[in-house]
């Protein structure tokens, strides 16, 4: 362990000082000096190293193997990313990071991919050295990082230093019980119900009312999408918008991708950061947003986030399923941050989804 390791007071999320803090100690490493926006309010990108592996299916090392060990038997063959390469779909690739982590004791983590990484449907999962399980790091964690990384719709160009998914830190469990969750939406309004639906998170429903674009559904065997490269696609070469045509209903076809939005306007106070919960078999077949993290400020009006609300990236799952305006589809999951950021997202910080609406990934030109 790093003999300078910071130590944090209190249980939470920490935020942005908390992590250059342990950039700053060595508890975060890195190749090369990280992004000057890599650090966000309540996270931390992380970036793809050099080199892909192609391999044959999706793994966990388990509790006694490093997945150095399992590459060296599953690996199909290696992409050079230095100059940027081509992921295709349907393939599963390994990455190694350029960051690693040598956590102190009490500090967990758990990963997500990032919201531009979700919205192009390219499924991403964090994975240590002997883990169990996908997207968590256990406390005392000292290892290389690696991330899966399968696009589903669309083929991808990636390279060095492309920043796909997001990492968290935490001391302590601070997920709020659901007489918190309603405490706190009674103080701060977290989402625009005057009735939420409490259970393990707060409720949110789907948006399919009106007579306009109310979706997208992603057109199979488009063009490559360079995932570094802001408003360069017409969003008409890869999607299909979705008419309402005031039915307040769609149906979701089997291994098909949606770009949707919430009903609600959605509100994360500046001492909490959210997640959402992925997958719920209680109201429905289907897997809503992939990447789950909310940062402290999102839809907070002084932050400029008056009305946000919050895009779900749907996916059904082996049978037609018919959702309807107002139905719930996902929920949020509230949790206490240790302090309050230094910047909120959308606090002059290059936050790209704030006071959003329906809205696609920032790789595609504004209509």
């Amino acid at each position: 362990m790093t003999s300078s390791s910071p130590t944090f007071s209190g249980s939470g999320i920490l935020n942005d000082a908390d992590i250059t803090s342990l950039v700053e100690a060595g508890a975060i490493g890195s190749e090369r000096p990280l992004d000057e926006d890599q650090i966000q309010p309540a996270s931390l990108d992380l970036r793809l190293g050099s080199t892909a592996y192609r391999v044959r299916a999706s793994f966990l090392p388990g509790p006694n193997r490093m997945v150095k060990e399992r590459l060296d038997h599953l690996q199909l063959h290696q992409v050079d990313l230095t100059d940027g390469a081509v992921l295709e779909t349907g393939c599963v690739y390994i990455v190694p990071l350029m960051e690693t982590l040598e956590l102190p004791d009490g500090i967990a983590a758990a990963a997500n991919p990032k919201s531009s990484t979700g919205r192009l449907d390219i499924f991403t999962r964090l994975i240590t050295d002997r883990a169990q399980q996908f997207d968590k790091i256990p406390t005392g964690y000292n290892g290389p990082l690696y991330l899966e990384v399968s696009p589903r719709t669309f083929p991808i160009l990636a390279r060095a230093g492309s920043r796909l998914t997001q990492i968290r830190f935490r001391s302590g469990r601070v997920v709020l019980t659901d007489p918190e969750h309603l405490a706190l939406h009674e103080a701060e309004t977290l989402v625009a119900s005057q009735a939420p639906f409490i259970a393990n998170g707060i409720a949110v429903s789907i948006d399919l009312a009106g007579e306009g674009v109310i979706g997208y559904r992603a057109k199979r065997h488009a063009a490559v999408i360079d995932v570094d490269k802001r408003d360069a696609h017409d969003l008409l070469d890869f999607w299909e918008p979705i008419d309402g045509r005031g039915r307040g209903e769609l149906v979701l076809d089997p291994d098909e991708f949606y770009i949707l939005v919430s009903n609600e306007a959605v509100h994360v106070p500046p001492l909490y950061a959210a997640e959402m919960v992925p997958f719920d078999p209680l109201v429905g077949e289907f897997r809503v947003h992939y990447a789950g993290f909310f940062d402290p400020g999102f839809g907070h009006s002084e932050a400029g986030g008056t009305g946000s609300r919050a895009v779900l990236e749907v996916r059904s799952h082996e049978v037609p399923f018919i959702v309807e305006h107002g139905q719930i589809i996902g929920r949020l999951a509230y949790e206490r941050m240790r302090a309050q950021p230094t910047h909120l997202y959308g606090s002059g910080i290059g936050s790209n989804y704030q006071a959003q609406g329906l809205k696609l990934s920032k790789h595609f030109k504004a209509v």
